[in-house]
C-alpha cells in the first residue's frame, strides 16, 4: 500500500518533467548558449496557444509583427502595449484576416474581415503604395490614434511610422472605419469583400468593438507580399532592447 501511494505522488513529477523536456524540444531554436530565450519562447507559445496558425495567420506575419511591436515598445511609441493588431494581406479578403490579440494575457480578442484598397487587387492585395490618390493599401507598422465621427461614422485615425511605405497615412486619410461591403453576406455572394480607397475597413457589426479595443496607441501591422518593404523596413531588423 505504501509503495502504491508513493507511485501516485511521484506521477505528477514525472509528467511535469516530461512536459518540460517536450517543451524544450519543441522550442530548441529559442535557446541561447544552452539557456531558453524566454522572449522568443513566449512568442511561440502565444502563437500556438491562440491557434493563430489554424485560424489562418501566417507565422511569418506574426513573427514580423512581434519584431516591430517590440521595437515600437522599446522606443516608447505605444501608449497601450497590451494589444496588437495584424492585418495579414497575404490572405484573400474572403478570409478573416484581421487578428487582434492581447499579448499580456494570451487572449484572442477578434478575428474578422478587413478590406484592402481597390487598386491593390481584387480578391487579394497584390500592390501597395504610400502615394496620395493611389487608392492602394499601405504595408507597415502603425500606431492607432484617437476616434472621431466622420464620413463613415465612428472611425479611428492611424499614424504610419515607415517613410516610403505608410508615412502618408494622415495625408491620405487612411483610417479604420465601417463599411457595408465588408460582411459575411458579401463574401457569400461574390467570394470576397468589397474594396476601400486604401483604408482597412471592417464590418459594421463589429467595428465599434474593435476600434474601442485598439484605439489610442496600440500597434497595428499591415503585412503584405511586398519584397521591397521586407528588405527595407527598419522595424523588421533586430528589435531595440528595452532599457530597465
Amino acid at each position: 500500500m505504501k509503495r502504491f501511494i508513493f507511485i501516485i505522488f511521484l506521477l505528477p513529477l514525472v509528467v511535469l518533467s516530461l512536459q518540460s523536456v517536450s517543451l524544450r524540444k519543441s522550442f530548441q531554436f529559442t535557446t541561447v548558449n544552452g539557456a531558453i530565450d524566454s522572449e522568443k519562447l513566449s512568442d511561440s507559445v502565444l502563437f500556438d496557444s491562440l491557434d493563430l496558425g489554424k485560424l489562418g495567420l501566417a507565422r511569418r506575419a506574426f513573427d514580423y509583427a512581434m519584431l516591430g511591436y517590440k521595437a515600437l515598445k522599446a522606443k516608447g511609441m505605444l501608449h497601450n502595449d497590451d494589444v496588437i493588431t495584424i492585418a495579414d494581406m497575404t490572405l484573400p479578403s474572403g478570409k478573416k484576416r484581421l487578428f487582434v490579440f492581447d499579448v499580456k494575457r494570451y487572449k484572442l480578442l477578434f478575428v474578422t474581415y478587413v478590406a484592402h484598397g481597390k487598386n491593390s487587387g481584387v480578391e487579394k492585395a497584390l500592390f501597395f503604395s504610400n502615394e496620395p490618390e493611389s487608392n492602394k493599401s499601405s504595408v507597415g507598422f502603425y500606431t492607432t490614434g484617437e476616434t472621431y465621427s466622420g464620413a463613415h461614422g465612428y472611425s479611428m485615425k492611424l499614424e504610419g511610422h515607415e517613410i516610403g511605405f505608410n508615412s502618408n497615412a494622415e495625408e491620405r486619410d487612411i483610417v479604420v472605419h465601417k463599411a457595408d461591403y465588408v460582411s459575411d453576406a458579401v463574401v457569400k455572394s461574390q467570394g470576397y469583400v468589397g474594396r476601400s480607397l486604401g483604408c482597412p475597413a471592417i464590418s459594421p457589426k463589429i467595428y465599434r468593438a474593435v476600434i474601442d479595443k485598439i484605439k489610442n496607441g496600440t500597434c497595428l501591422f499591415v503585412y503584405g507580399n511586398d519584397s521591397k518593404y521586407i528588405q527595407n523596413s527598419k522595424y523588421l531588423k533586430q528589435p531595440v532592447k528595452e532599457s530597465h
